[in-house]
């Protein structure tokens, strides 16, 4: 498929894909048409056997700049409601590879709730996350109040929200919004280590973890642990499980195939 808006490697390192925001002069603002495009690239490498991890990032200077805001200027409520922008969003949601966001530049708006859409986050020591649209008269609508809360806390996410507050990567790291921050010029390659240490394992293992940990977020803690209780019994039904403790009784890697 062609892109006019993301640029996609299938196979940047083994076994990992790399999607990454093409609007350099917009700062990687976020327009109808390059979610699109994130979201059909997505369900593409989802399906694909030989990818196992998937890596989002931007460039140095943005990962996001937010949403395009010349396509929502001038807009009724009824207009939004037609154009149905989130519908795409909960597409990303249903990703089930593991998404590595590498995050340089701006993280705002739009940019910071799609870091929050993946599942494991790698900044550059210039990163910097917010949820400024209360200064355009408007507020979150990709999961930003929500997400951010649930990472970093009800005090915190009231003080970005409702002022547009910017955070650097040392402080995204301290919330526990993000996992690691490393020099502008490793943040890329960190993000590939990353990748590579969840692509060798077992994808089966791998999404069912995944989803279970997702899960936790709608569930109670009941509820939670009887679908991770599921999910642990499903592993047994995989090849991979019967490789890996193999494996492990006889002292050797296991080779994981996803079956």
């Amino acid at each position: 498929m062609e892109y006019t808006f993301i640029n996609v490697n299938p196979a940047i390192d083994e076994h990992i894909a790399l999607i990454q925001l093409n609007r350099p002069k917009e700062l990687n603002a976020l327009n109808l048409e390059l979610m699109g495009e994130i979201r059909e690239a997505l369900k593409i490498l989802d399906d694909d056997d030989s990818v196992r991890a998937i890596i989002i990032t931007g460039n140095e200077r943005a990962f996001a700049a937010g949403a395009d805001i010349k396509q929502m200027s001038g807009k009724s409520a009824i207009d939004m409601l037609q154009i149905d922008q989130f519908s795409t969003w909960d597409q990303i949601k249903k990703t089930k590879k593991p998404l590595i966001a590498a995050v340089s530049g701006f993280a705002l708006g739009g940019g910071c709730e799609l870091t929050m859409h993946c599942d494991m986050i790698i900044a550059s020591e210039t990163a910097q996350f917010g949820q400024p649209e209360i200064k355009i008269g408007v507020m979150p609508g990709a999961g930003g109040t929500q997400r951010l809360t649930k990472a970093i806390g009800k005090a915190r996410a009231m003080e970005m929200v409702l002022t547009g507050k910017f955070i650097t990567a040392e402080e995204a790291l301290q919330a526990g919004l993000i996992n690691k921050v490393v020099p502008v010029e490793l943040y890329l390659e960190e993000a590939i280590k990353l990748a590579r240490s969840v692509a060798q394992l077992s994808p089966v293992a791998v999404a069912l973890a995944k989803e279970a940990v997702l899960a936790s977020f709608n569930t109670t803690l009941d509820q939670g642990l009887h679908f991770e209780r599921k999910n642990f019994y499903l592993c047994f039904a995989s090849e991979d499980q019967t490789e890996g403790m193999e494996a492990f009784v006889e002292k050797r890697q296991p080779a994981f195939k996803g079956k």
